[in-house]
């Protein structure tokens, strides 16, 4: 038995038990790793470039990819680096930092997909006060709320899970540091005053899927009543990426949540960690691409502009 004040590091779950899978899960972790950090940076370093990108729609989308960057840099470079050293442990004020940012991040990317929502129901449902409403200075208005909205929310829940008596030993069933886990490690009833936070914490988050909800609902409708199929298409097509990216985002984190305990087991808890926590960030820039015309030509200058100037 030990308390929270002994312990100097946690014990991190592996993905992998011999040295040959540990090297290949080090080498599957970078490709994905660089994918994410170039598709995302592409993504920034074209709408920053180019003027016809400087709109609500990729304005949002900006915050969006930093946010994605920033997301899977907490998680898959530690993941990397125990795999290729063979070691499972992460020290205790870097599991506390690692919890603070991906909370941070990830909760502000839950929070921008509702302003993006928000978004594209004034662009489709309101047209005429679309102007006004998304101004340059309401847009950032909305990023800095959702910045600091999720900044809160990492540091209260931060210091709550780290203040709480950790007696059950150091080893987390989880290959990054999260509430949960940390919680299972608990030796006193103060845990519930944790759970009573996530408690509120999620009914705010189903208060905003619900919001994206009846958004979408309104945006539907107001497709469906433009008299040109031509018309409804382009309006289906600017919201199609922020509902694939919002499905992927919520789905992956619904699983791997809301399961049923007689099927959950610390491998696939590990595995469904790994979808909500790393693919979301990797294929976002692929998302919107794909049918973002304007995105596609701002990234076909870029890569043309970056290739001539190596020659």
């Amino acid at each position: 038995m030990t308390n929270s004040s002994s312990i100097t590091h946690f014990l991190l779950l592996a993905f992998a038990d011999t040295r040959e899978l540990q090297l290949l899960q080090f080498w599957l972790f970078l490709g994905i790793y660089l994918a994410a950090l170039l598709g995302n940076a592409l993504i920034i370093t074209a709408i920053a470039c180019d003027h016809r990108l400087h709109t609500p729609v990729y304005f949002f989308l900006l915050n969006l990819s930093f946010l994605d960057l920033g997301s899977v840099s907490t998680t898959l470079p530690k993941a990397m680096a125990n795999s290729l050293w063979n070691t499972r442990a992460i020290s205790y004020a870097g599991c506390a930092v690692q919890l603070f940012f991906f909370l941070f991040l990830i909760v502000g990317e839950y929070c921008l997909l509702v302003v993006m929502a928000y978004d594209r129901y004034m662009a489709i449902c309101k047209p005429l006060h679309y102007e006004l409403m998304m101004g340059s200075r309401a847009c950032v208005h909305m990023a800095a709320a959702a910045w600091g909205s999720a900044f809160l929310y990492a540091l209260l829940h931060t210091v709550n899970t780290f203040s709480i008596p950790l007696c059950q030993g150091s080893a987390l069933d989880h290959f990054f540091c999260e509430i949960p886990w940390i919680l299972k490690l608990s030796c006193s009833q103060s845990y519930l005053r944790e759970f009573g936070l996530l408690g509120v914490s999620v009914s705010l988050a189903f208060g905003c899927f619900g919001f994206i909800v009846v958004s979408y609902v309104q945006i539907f409708r107001a497709v469906l009543r433009i008299p040109s199929e031509q018309g409804q298409h382009k309006a289906f097509s600017t919201c199609l990426p922020h509902l694939i990216v919002l499905s992927v985002f919520i789905s992956t984190g619904m699983i791997s949540y809301m399961k049923p305990l007689s099927i959950s087991s610390p491998y696939l808890d590990l595995v469904l960690s790994f979808l909500y926590s790393v693919v979301p960030p990797a294929v976002n820039p692929l998302i919107y691409s794909m049918r973002n015309q304007e995105l596609k030509d701002a990234l076909k200058k870029l890569i043309l502009l970056l290739v001539f100037q190596q020659l």
